[in-house]
């Protein structure tokens, strides 16, 4: 029990160090918008709210080909082990994905099978089946840039994981999570080769 808490104060302690600097985004990745709130759930989980927003120049068409690509989205997210397409009717897919959530010597795996409903042009939901959250549901909705040039991309989504998640630091490991995957979608997109 001890050792417990120690690791959790030790984490806490490297969290608030970590905490206070910017958060540096990956050279040249394009500048985003991110808020993420904790909220008590009524069964006493941990609610977690985010959203996030970006500009990038590629168009909304490229944009939709290269978020829908779910095959591929392990080659740059940088939590995302693996992602595969498990079936596809119409515009409702079912996408299996492993990843891992990391900070310092801590490491939990995260499975999820999720079912992705795609609505053509500008719309993408996703909620869950099965896997390693009590609930996770997420969104990407996309509108062509001022001057019809680029795409604004705006990601929402609800979380509540089943494993521990320390209340004191849970806030900024969720949010230093979602800004590393916001940075590396924002900079592939931007790169649409």
């Amino acid at each position: 029990m001890l050792d417990r808490i120690a690791k959790i104060l030790l984490l806490g302690c490297a969290l608030w160090a970590w905490g206070v600097a910017p958060v540096a985004a990956q050279s040249g990745a394009p500048r985003f918008e991110l808020k993420v709130e904790r909220l008590d759930g009524t069964e006493g989980d941990r609610v977690y709210q985010i959203t996030s927003s970006g500009t990038v120049t590629a168009t909304p068409a490229v944009v939709w080909r290269i978020l829908t690509d779910y095959n591929h989205l392990a080659d740059f997210l940088p939590n995302l082990i693996s992602a595969r397409v498990v079936s596809r009717h119409g515009d409702r897919v079912i996408v299996e994905q492993l990843g891992a959530a990391r900070f310092l010597f801590f490491s939990q795996t995260i499975h999820l099978v999720v079912q992705v409903d795609e609505r053509p042009p500008d719309r993408i939901d996703i909620s869950l089946i099965d896997g390693d959250m009590k609930v996770y549901r997420a969104s990407w909705a996309l509108s062509p840039g001022a001057g019809a040039t680029g795409t604004r991309v705006v990601y929402n989504a609800t979380i509540v994981p089943k494993f521990d998640v320390p209340g004191i630091v849970g806030t900024d490991v969720v949010r230093k999570d979602v800004a590393r995957m916001m940075a590396a979608v924002l900079l592939r997109l931007d790169r649409p080769e």
